[in-house]
């Protein structure tokens, strides 16, 4: 069976690496709405490359704004 990304999952990720409280949309943007720094964006790459077995690079962590942004790069990187 297909591995699928939902905004649900990522919204699970978030609140699991980053402790994030404050409410998730899929247009909350990851630095300024979320507080996701650096080192938290690290370990949310990491644990998506785990959860998904995919390899994201570092270009594509820069297009990764807002939360539907990473389920799109995570749900590309699942369709080939």
């Amino acid at each position: 069976m297909k591995k699928t990304c939902t905004f649900e999952d990522i919204k699970t990720m978030l609140i699991e690496c980053a402790n994030v409280n404050e409410e998730i949309t899929p247009d909350s943007v990851l630095k300024t709405d979320l507080g996701i720094d650096s080192i938290y964006a690290v370990e949310m790459i990491l644990a998506l490359e785990e959860k998904f077995g995919i390899q994201i690079e570092m270009n594509e962590m820069d297009t990764m704004m807002t939360v539907k942004e990473v389920v799109k790069v995570v749900e590309g990187k699942l369709e080939v």
